[in-house]
């Protein structure tokens, strides 16, 4: 055997080109294809095994016959058929100023060394015939070493270094810290680094059970792929030494690698009180932030070929502003198909004792992660270890439904239903956080979808629009006027052209003016691409052809299964059909497919409100406007209902974050200002009037200033004739307060509006009203 090169090392190269003592691969003969890590388990994480709510059993051993053949079949289906459910462009936005990680002080790595470091006896389980050993019987403690009553296998649960023992003249231990799935955990002083200044404190970890085969086989096979590991939400791997058994002297394995000294996310959560002192569970923009920092890390050892398979709260330690993923014990290569399976009950996806792990199963672990930390999760283990409560049962899905909906998706029974990536459950989870931040801090929170085009126009911004002036009424039509839900087709985002589309180039050199011209040319275009197909759809459904829009989109459903792309077009089309059900059943469908996204709420809201939910549209409206104000039809939705609901000081402060720079900023003012003067007589007072008129001054409007003040100066009238005389000096709009001038201010409106009407009816029927409101003079 020829001698490792590596500085430092004294091993050799083995016959498969890798070192006995480091682990690394020979230089030249070719690194691991995959590379995973181990680490020292969630040390106080696995000690706090008491946790009421969030306690978890040790890894639960589950041994898959899964075939090669079976393991090809989930790995295509994670780059296959499931990208297309979520195809389009992407972005990775890590380091984005939405996520805020809270500091967690580092700890004394002495403060973390338990008295007398134990496997809890829940913990032991025969390696060979799985079944509990070493339990208390007849009040006797049971046993950490011994034999197996029904298989005699010998086991032992006691650490086999101690305090002060050397490790290959390098290590010095500080103590056990606690075990994880596949061994012990040791917390040990690097001799060769540290000085009498500082200390360079790394984590050991070994085996639980030296006379496991299985576990040393583990152990040899982490040495295999840990190598090579470098981001920096995982644990670094420094080394890989063996040091003889103090007992046996048989030779021991263990991996050295950084010591993290934070807190596990299980102990935070365990700890987390209020400021009642209350234990709850941690704030959901906190998990959010967690889970969008740690799925990167996912997503680095998916793209590397490999599963974690065994994500848990145990298994990430926050220290400082930082995550990092430790305990890979249970890692292995996509294309795996031999070796043991490792998971946590409640934790783990209901497939993987028939289908194995894949990528959908890694995605699974974490939104199991997310839903313990962020609410009471009582049973999930048991009753709910598959499965989550109904939304009736836990506040927290009814308050966050989006949340609620990214936990079903990445925990649905079909892994093909679930996130396709680790990157596109992050960029999910990233709209899920802006959501909750912006309900939390009432501070919007936008951001530019990936998925869908801006908003092409608003809809719904005509909030009590006067009424025909050739009717006898002077008042506007109210607050409660129908909105032409014909013009949110229009006004809706599009789903973006996927750039890699065969026809992508094609549709940015279409010319085409009209929709007749663009229909007929894609028609014919020279690829029949998805996007393509897609773009006739919408171009149809925009020139009203509803049957042959129906037509494609059953056409492109059969050839493009699982695109959610056609569940958006179906609720358009069925928009323009004027039959908003089936609308709602088609945004709602996309809603749950991308949780995070604006765009679906915004369809979903318009189409319940046409077909009178009312509440639904309520409180959709309100999510995507608190969210972002570049949705401005939102923004007049929420108004609009508001209003309805007599809650009109609530509406018009909604109308007032329509933002300077929008091209809506005057009709959400006019707006405003109808919905002051729409209230019932007995609510009006001359204080809602002037701010109703100081509205209007400050607005820079063309013709219809004469109309909206002739508004004002009616409900003023109708105050007057009410309430009385307001006394000398009172004005509005530079017209007295009173019967006499209010009627001379109404005259002086009509008659401007007149002047530049084009129609000459409406011309003639203003200067009769202007004659009519007049107050009677000599001349």
């Amino acid at each position: 055997m020829n001698p490792c090169v590596h500085p430092g090392c004294r091993g050799a190269y083995e016959a498969d080109g890798y070192c006995n003592e480091c682990g690394r691969a020979r230089p030249g003969g070719g690194a691991p294809s995959a590379v995973p890590q181990s680490s020292y388990a969630a040390a106080a994480a696995e000690a706090a095994a008491n946790a009421p709510t969030s306690a978890t059993p040790a890894p639960a051993r589950t041994v898959s016959p899964f075939s090669s053949a079976l393991t090809g079949a989930m790995t295509g289906a994670m780059t296959g058929s499931m990208s297309t459910r979520t195809r389009g462009t992407r972005s990775t936005r890590s380091g984005s100023r939405e996520i805020e990680i809270p500091w967690v002080a580092p700890r004394n790595p002495s403060d973390v060394i338990p008295d007398s470091p134990v496997v809890p006896e829940a913990h032991r389980y025969c390696h060979q015939c799985e079944k509990p050993v070493g339990r208390t019987r007849d009040n006797r403690q049971g046993r950490t070493e011994g034999f197996c009553p029904n298989c005699r296998t010998p086991f032992s649960f006691v650490p086999s270094l101690r305090s002060g023992d050397v490790v290959n003249d390098r290590y010095e231990v500080l103590g056990a810290l606690a075990h994880g799935g596949l061994g012990w955990i040791y917390l040990a002083r690097d001799r060769h680094v540290s000085d009498d200044v500082s200390d360079r404190w790394v984590v050991l970890k070994g085996l639980i059970n030296t006379t496991d085969p299985e576990a040393m086989a583990v152990a040899i096979a982490e040495k295999r792929f840990l190598v090579g590991i470098d981001h920096a939400a995982i644990v670094e791997i420094f080394d890989f030494t063996r040091h003889a058994d103090p007992v046996t002297g048989d030779p021991l394995n263990y991996i050295v690698m950084e010591y993290a000294a934070g807190q596990s996310l299980r102990d935070l959560r365990r700890d987390y009180r209020n400021e009642h002192g209350q234990h709850v569970p941690l704030p959901l923009s906190q998990v959010l932030a967690y889970g969008a920092e740690i799925l990167p890390a996912l997503g680095y050892l998916h793209d590397a070929g490999l599963l974690y398979c065994d994500f848990k709260p145990d298994n990430v330690i926050h220290v400082g502003q930082q995550l990092k993923l430790i305990d890979l014990g249970a890692v292995r290569r996509i294309d795996d198909a031999d070796s043991p399976i490792y998971g946590t009950p409640g934790y783990h996806a209901p497939e993987i004792g028939e289908r194995g792990p894949s990528i959908a199963s890694d995605l699974y672990t974490v939104a199991r992660s997310l839903a313990v930390l962020a609410f009471d999760f009582h049973g999930f283990t048991k009753h709910f270890r598959h499965s989550l409560p109904d939304a009736s049962e836990v506040r927290l899905f009814t308050e966050h439904e989006s949340f609620h909906r990214l936990l079903l998706r990445a925990t649905a029974a079909d892994p093909y239903a679930r996130f396709a990536s680790a990157e596109d459950m992050r960029e999910q989870l990233l709209g899920v956080l802006r959501e909750t931040k912006a309900a939390e801090t009432r501070n919007p929170q936008p951001s530019l979808s990936t998925w869908f085009t801006p908003t092409r126009r608003s809809f719904g911004v005509e909030i009590g629009r006067v009424a025909n002036v050739e009717s006898s009424a002077v008042t506007p039509s109210g607050p409660g006027a129908p909105v032409d839900f014909t013009q949110v087709v229009p006004a809706l985002p599009i789903p973006q052209v996927d750039s890699t589309d065969p026809g992508a180039g094609f549709l940015a050199t279409l010319t085409a003016t009209t929709p007749e011209e663009r229909i007929a040319a894609l028609g014919a275009a020279p690829v029949r691409s998805p996007e393509v197909r897609l773009r006739l759809i919408l171009e149809m459904i925009e020139a009203g052809r509803v049957q042959s829009a129906r037509q494609e989109l059953d056409s492109y459903a059969r050839d493009e299964q699982d695109d959610w792309r056609t569940d958006w077009y179906r609720g358009m089309n069925a928009l323009r059909d004027r039959n908003p059900n089936a609308a709602r059943e088609s945004f709602d469908k996309v809603y749950s497919e991308l949780p995070g996204e604006l765009s679906p709420k915004l369809a979903l809201a318009a189409a319940a409100e046409w077909a009178g939910d009312l509440g639904t549209a309520e409180r959709l409206y309100g999510t995507v406007w608190r969210t972002d104000h570049a949705y401005v039809s939102a923004a007049f939705g929420l108004a609009r209902l508001l209003t309805r609901r007599d809650q009109r000081d609530a509406a018009v402060t909604v109308l007032d974050g329509v933002p300077h720079s929008s091209a809506q900023h005057t009709t959400a003012q006019v707006a405003a200002i109808r919905i002051l003067l729409s209230a019932p007589a007995h609510q009006r007072n001359i204080e809602k009037l002037r701010a109703a008129a100081g509205r209007l001054e400050g607005l820079d409007l063309d013709e219809r200033r004469a109309v909206v003040a002739a508004e004002i100066l009616h409900s003023a009238l109708e105050y007057v004739k009410t309430a009385g005389q307001h006394g000398p000096g009172t004005e509005l709009l530079g017209w007295p307060v009173d019967e006499r001038g209010l009627r001379f201010g109404l005259e002086h409106s009509y008659r401007d509006q007149a002047r530049t009407c084009a129609d000459q009816n409406q011309r003639i029927a203003l200067v009769d009203r202007a004659n009519r409101i007049r107050p009677r003079t000599w001349t």
